[in-house]
């Protein structure tokens, strides 16, 4: 534990301070009390001098209850000041009393500081990689004493204190100890419990008292509409994941069967009465689903702090914080282990790239623009009102980063899926000429971002290994998910947009007018291993008036179902992880709402229960086949069997790997039946039918090939099979010896 400085508490003080000290004490304008309260050695010996409000009578003991003096009071308001018998300066407590009342105080101001000079040195450079662990509130046993330790950063403020139930929200009395070299105040605050909820009182540079603000740090918060931060004890789980972490960690994630069920957690499922379900609530019902279905991850929409329910998180005001909404942080920690126990990863939508303008939260912390940059070309977000953070500060850059470990570390999550990353990496989006500010080239890309982005991608892999970062990237910026040495941003993988929005302009468009626009599917397969791609068909499709997957859908309902089932087919086969929001797997109707639970009475209904087989079934294909997944980033994993047919809309195509059994996918994009259709096929012999998304049992109209197709040598040389293709489906063919 460090030592308090030696100047502020060995060096001899007059016992009683000045009246304009003691005046500023009590009216909480002082910008360094340890200096005046606490104990100090005087030419006398020791004196303790403390200010309680209310109290009349005050006497001073040791943490043990020994006895070492009385006060004498020398301001009305509570400031008390007396010699006590000690040999050396300590922490003590009081005894105060008024009138029939009695109470006990630890003074706070008796405590060294927590922090030392390594944490200034690490914090200065930029390097430190445990600030989750030094800075907002941490239960402690400090100088003998039990309390919580406050750490806050306001390197412009005339004063920070740390204000609660646990002192009537009373700013004068818990008045933090400024670190000069980094801007960080800290504090002791013993006997202060574990629930205790808190908030920072700063006064900013010009004497202005600001909104009280919440802790940057904390690890719980208030649920909404409350906004004040939670002292919470340090985080407890026995984790049970060492195989699933350990092969995360050993394996190339390009290469492994990735399918991702993206999931709003509030909307997923609901109780009966419309409430949100607790963490052990979800995992009862969300885990074995999920396991049933076949997917590998969870994706959450943010599920940090958040006051406003339809910003679905992505406005958080407290990135260090799972929402109070479902429950205590141990209970999303209980759903992580839970999810590896079973072997599925747990991925969380990330928020770097902006913050809420809420006056509690990080905006115009200090009375400056802190986190985010004074000039609105530069630090105001056009598209949703937020503000964007200052990517070349070294304090900010480290609040993100530190932000992404300790999720990593604290909550063994798999992977963070980073929102709106093209909005941090250009200076001019979605801005007008004349309302942005070049780079120091003159150009408009945003270097800070750029750098700031390599640096959290190189720490998070450097330290977690079996983690990946995603991209939700939506240009064509070079590198997306190259290494950084190779000049890349580091990414693990990117979103897929391109792949998204041809394929769903496609298959939106009536069949008679799809020959016109083939390009739309064929074109991703010149770039779609330029990076390692996600497909995602995710919340942005299902909102905002865009409607339903299914909905989408040209035709009869017979005909948007066997639509959007060829679809899956095919994006199942086609090379790139997937991702699938909630309810499209059993094709509900409806536009998703963050305020009602997904429409699970559809199951009922054979074509919807269908849909839902299939889903399942495209995952257990994927994952069972090692050709359909283990080149889905490199170029050699696929090969194009038919891509030129526009006038029947048929596709076909090869997902192969070293050593294993290639799998052939057919996709018929027509209503129309072909019997005896030639398709080009690598060997002779003997094909299997693995999957038909024309099948009885997701609500086909079961044509098929009976099981099995045999392709034989022709007089040109070609290796060919005649095939049944059903009307608007997608079939997978695999080589049987």
């Amino acid at each position: 534990m460090t030592k308090p400085p030696k100047p502020v508490g060995e060096e001899r003080q007059p016992e009683h301070p000045s009246a304009a000290e003691i005046e500023a004490v009590v009216a909480g304008q002082h910008s360094d009390p340890f200096a005046i309260l606490g104990v100090h050695k005087t030419a006398k010996g020791y004196v303790a001098r403390c200010f309680i409000p209310g109290a009349e009578k005050v006497a001073v003991h040791s943490l043990d209850g020994k006895p070492l003096g009385e006060m004498t009071c020398l301001h009305p308001a509570g400031f008390f000041v007396g010699e006590i018998a000690v040999s050396s300066i300590r922490p003590v407590r009081y005894r105060a009393e008024r009138g029939d009342a009695e109470w006990t105080v630890t003074d706070t101001y008796s405590f060294g500081p927590v922090l030392g000079p390594m944490d200034d040195y690490f914090v200065r450079e930029g390097s430190h990689l445990r600030l989750f662990d030094k800075m907002g509130a941490h239960p402690l046993r400090h100088e003998g004493a039990d309390g919580f330790h406050f750490a806050v950063w306001a390197p412009n403020a005339r004063r920070v204190s740390v204000v609660g139930d646990f002192n009537e929200w009373d700013g004068r009395r818990h008045v933090m100890r400024l670190r000069q070299d980094t801007g960080i105040w800290e504090i002791f605050a013993p006997d202060i419990r574990a629930g205790a909820t808190y908030k920072f009182e700063i006064v900013g540079p010009h004497g202005e008292v600001l909104p009280l603000k919440a802790d940057p740090y904390a690890r719980r918060a208030e649920l909404r509409p409350k906004t004040a931060s939670v002292a919470a004890p340090e985080l407890i789980q026995d984790w049970e994941d060492e195989a699933h972490r350990a092969h995360w960690a050993s394996v190339d994630q390009r290469r492994q069967p990735i399918s991702i069920y993206e999931v709003h957690a509030s909307s997923w499922q609901r109780r009966d009465d419309g409430s949100m379900l607790t963490w052990d609530e979800i995992a009862a019902r969300l885990i074995p689903y999920c396991v049933d279905m076949g997917f590998t991850h969870i994706e959450f929409l943010p599920i940090t702090e958040h006051p406003y329910d339809p910003s679905w998180g992505y406005q958080t005001t407290g990135l260090y914080a799972p929402t109070a909404r479902f429950g205590e942080p141990e209970g999303f920690a209980r759903f992580v282990n839970g999810c590896h126990k079973v072997g599925i990863g747990v991925i969380l939508d990330w928020v770097p790239a902006h913050f809420p303008t809420d006056e509690h939260g990080l905006r115009w912390f200090d009375g400056t623009a802190l986190y985010e940059h004074a000039d609105p070309r530069q630090g105001f977000h056009p598209d949703w009102n937020t503000a964007i953070y200052n990517f070349g500060r070294d304090e900010v850059v480290s609040y993100l980063v530190n932000n992404a470990l300790y999720w990593s570390e604290k909550f063994h999550l798999d992977g963070l899926r980073v929102d709106a990353v093209a909005s941090m990496l250009y200076l001019d989006y979605s801005r007008k000429e004349g309302e942005w500010i070049p780079n120091e080239y003159g150009g408009r890309e945003n270097l800070e971002a750029v750098r700031f982005l390599q640096k959290l991608n190189k720490i998070v892999y450097g330290n977690h290994p079996g983690v990946m970062t995603i991209a939700e990237e939506s240009t064509s910026w070079p590198k997306v998910s190259h290494p950084v040495h190779e000049g890349g941003l580091g990414f693990g993988f990117k979103w897929n947009m391109g792949f998204m929005h041809d394929t769903l302009s496609y298959f939106s468009r009536d069949p008679v007018h799809r020959r016109f626009h083939h390009q739309e599917i064929t074109f991703g397969l010149l770039y779609a291993f330029s990076e390692n791609f996600v497909l995602p068909l995710s919340h942005d499709e299902v909102v905002h008036g865009k409607g339903s997957l299914i909905a989408k859908m040209p035709g009869d309902d017979w005909q948007k179902f066997a639509n959007l089932r060829a679809y899956y087919g095919m994006m199942w086969g086609y090379p790139g992880k997937k991702l699938l929001f909630m309810g499209q797997e059993f094709a509900q109707w409806s536009e998703w709402s963050e305020s009602r639970q997904l429409d699970w009475n559809l199951l009922q209904y054979p074509l919807h229960e269908g849909m839902r087989r299939l889903v399942r079934d495209l995952n257990l294909t994927y994952r069972s086949k090692p050709s359909l997944h283990g080149r889905d980033c490199e170029g050699e994993g696929f090969e194009w069997l038919i891509a030129d047919d526009q006038d029947n809309s048929v596709f076909a195509f090869l997902r192969k790997t070293p050593g294993e059994k290639p799998v052939a996918v057919i996709s018929n994009l027509t209503p129309v039946y072909h019997e005896h259709y030639a398709v080009p096929l690598p060997t002779e012999g003997r094909w299997r039918e693995i999957l038909n998304t024309d099948a009885e049992i997701y609500g086909g109209s079961g044509k098929g090939n009976g099981g099995r197709v045999t392709a034989t040598k022709k007089a040109d040389g070609s290796i060919r099979a005649d095939l049944t293709l059903p009307p608007l489906a997608t079939i997978m063919l695999e080589q049987e010896n």
